[in-house]
């Protein structure tokens, strides 16, 4: 997630975090138990990393597959078992295969919401495994939890459930999705994105995007008392700061869908060996997980979504106003 993607792996692993370890108001909250076993699976050494293209990756599909599975996600047809090939030029120009898992649920309109999180991660260095339990086997887990409980309250719009690989090695499975999606690309309304939402010492949840579609905070309840959730990382005069691209919303964005993301700032194991299942903030991830479920919520309980999104939200220089609504 955000930023060092488009880095050499050598200064992955020496850049220091942006945020120390500091300690903030104590946790509070009813811990999720699927939530926290989704993440200890998938980032378990067993895994190795979930890197793009290794055995580790393959298990992390399965793993997603059957949970689809069994939560009764619907596979569309292009997509064998829910899967979305791809091939996209590594480094040196060697050919690289990756696969997104993609599952939906119907709606009650054709308007359509992706529900996305990236399940790659940095695999093996150096005899090390990176688990990437933050660094995104949380938004995989806070999709699944998304995804079960539209399972069981039939949404409003359709929602996409969109797993994507390779996001590490620069938003290609994204790229790939919106490249060609299984829906006419003029049906989505809206990418609400989760990479990063388990770890934060001081309980800070942030919600990139409303710097350009401001309209969209009205879905955002920032009263809670169990987490701070913060508008912000969005603003193109931050630089680096600006998040906006630097992760798979990114490739939203670039086709002028709106988007919301939900993520942390940068802590001491980001891309670290050290992002394991025992260093996320386990009630700060049941609480970040939770309120991105009801910003769903909240969304999906719009009818004539796109129409909305048109008629309220400032597209900032949007080729695409026209002809989506």
């Amino acid at each position: 997630m955000k930023i060092l993607y488009i880095l050499p792996l050598a200064m992955m692993l020496s850049c220091c975090s942006s945020v120390k370890n500091q300690t903030g108001a104590p946790d509070s909250g009813k811990l999720d138990t699927q939530l926290l076993k989704d993440v200890e699976v998938l980032s378990s050494d067993a895994y190795q990393g979930r890197k793009t293209g290794t055995k580790g990756a393959e298990m992390a599909r399965a793993y997603i597959i059957e949970r689809f599975q069994k939560l009764g996600l619907k596979s569309y047809p292009q997509h064998v078992n829910y899967a979305q090939e791809f091939t996209f030029n590594g480094r040196g120009g060697t050919k690289v295969n990756g696969t997104n898992i993609i599952g939906y649920i119907p709606g009650k309109s054709t308007n359509v919401i992706v529900v996305s999180a990236h399940y790659d991660h940095l695999g093996v260095v150096k005899d090390e495994v990176f688990n990437g339990a933050d660094d995104n086997a949380s938004g995989t887990a806070g999709l699944l939890k998304i995804a079960s409980y539209f399972a069981k309250n039939k949404p409003n719009n359709t929602i996409i459930f969109a797993s994507f690989d390779a996001e590490e090695m620069g938003l290609q499975g994204a790229k790939a999705f919106v490249g060609n999606p299984p829906v006419n690309i003029n049906t989505i309304a809206i990418d609400l994105n989760m990479d990063m939402i388990s770890h934060s010492d001081k309980g800070e949840l942030y919600i990139c995007g409303t710097y350009k579609y401001p309209d969209l905070k009205k879905y955002v309840d920032t009263t809670k008392a169990n987490i701070k959730l913060l508008f912000g990382h969005d603003n193109p005069k931050l630089g680096h700061d600006d998040w906006t691209n630097q992760s798979d919303q990114g490739a939203f964005n670039a086709k002028n869908i709106p988007f919301l993301y939900f993520g942390v700032e940068d802590h001491k194991d980001y891309h670290k060996a050290t992002d394991e299942y025992s260093t996320i903030t386990k009630t700060f991830f049941s609480n970040a997980a939770n309120a991105v479920l009801d910003v769903v919520k909240n969304i999906d309980k719009q009818t004539g979504l796109q129409l909305l999104l048109k008629d309220k939200m400032r597209m900032t220089d949007n080729p695409r106003k026209a002809e989506r609504f």
